[in-house]
């Protein structure tokens, strides 16, 4: 009981910024500065106790509003704003976000998995040296390297969102290895014995016989790189072409107007509007990311 008071607790905390999003977004911009936390329905809560004071003096009929004051909730005028805010169309950041995505987890799932099973079937140095490599740069903070990968990544043309997930190859591919390695070494090596006294080659043996054994893990290591690269701001930011792509984090951060000043309700609408696919897509798929971690972590 007492755990579950506690993990209730914990689960209530990170609930909350989503929450604030969420209120926020069907706010004006003024009151998501002075009234945070505050519920969207009407005007503040000071206003409306001394509104319902002056109307007890009524003979119980509540007085109106001043027609001058401005209202909280603003309904989906926020979600318009920030999608037609500024000369960059909104629908282009969510196709170029839907490209980076999609093409980068594609090429993680298959570089890593062959690369993986490389490592648990050849059992050389080389391998071990490789495989260590990949384990330790997940530990390396991006900082370290973001401007010097900058300049790489000018320099090679990898800054369009067909290019880029070379980019997202090298820095997916620790976890995505150390996972597919795990599950790899589980697999009986008679089974690819087997098809290689059928006839099959390594790469129709990989294709054929690995990869259906590994779906699991490919599920899971899919689904947390979706996660990732969805959500990413500081990558697409230093190497993409920002006057021609740029993702959906990346047109959030450019809701401004003159002088630096920010719509925050338009803001967290969009924000809202980011979160909401890829909450849905993890709810849906979270079984899968718990079979797949412990099916390849407690092997090797």
């Amino acid at each position: 009981m007492i755990l579950s008071i506690i993990l209730g607790i914990i689960c209530i905390i990170y609930v909350l910024p989503v929450l604030a999003v969420l209120i926020n977004s069907f706010k004006a911009n003024t009151f998501v500065k002075t009234d945070t936390f505050a519920l969207p329905f009407g005007e503040r809560w000071d206003e409306f106790v001394s509104t319902f004071g002056e109307s007890l003096a009524n003979d119980g009929e509540i007085a109106p509003y001043p027609s001058g004051d401005e209202k909280m909730w603003v309904g989906f005028a926020n979600f318009i704003k920030g999608m037609t805010f500024g000369k960059y169309p909104f629908w282009n950041s969510v196709k170029y976000s839907v490209i980076i995505t999609l093409l980068s987890t594609a090429l993680i799932l298959v570089g890593t998995s062959m690369a993986a099973w490389y490592i648990a079937r050849v059992n050389s140095l080389f391998c071990k040296i490789l495989y260590f490599l990949c384990v330790f740069s997940m530990v390396v903070p991006f900082q370290m390297v973001m401007f010097t990968l900058s300049n790489t990544a000018d320099q090679l043309k990898l800054n369009t969102p067909w290019t880029i997930p070379i980019v997202y190859l090298g820095f997916g591919a620790g976890l995505a290895i150390f996972m597919f390695v795990g599950f790899v070494k589980s697999i009986p090596l008679e089974i690819e014995e087997a098809a290689a006294i059928d006839g099959c080659g390594p790469v129709r043996t990989f294709f054929m016989v690995v990869v259906p054994m590994l779906k699991p893990t490919m599920i899971s290591v899919g689904i947390l790189e979706i996660m990732w690269v969805w959500n990413d701001y500081l990558l697409p930011y230093l190497v993409l072409d920002l006057e021609k792509y740029r993702t959906i984090t990346i047109h959030i951060q450019y809701l401004k107007g003159s002088y630096g000043t920010v719509d925050l309700g338009a803001t967290t609408a969009l924000i809202l509007l980011s979160i909401i696919p890829v909450i849905v897509f993890y709810l849906t798929c979270q079984k899968h990311i718990i079979k797949g971690v412990a099916a390849g972590a407690v092997k090797g």
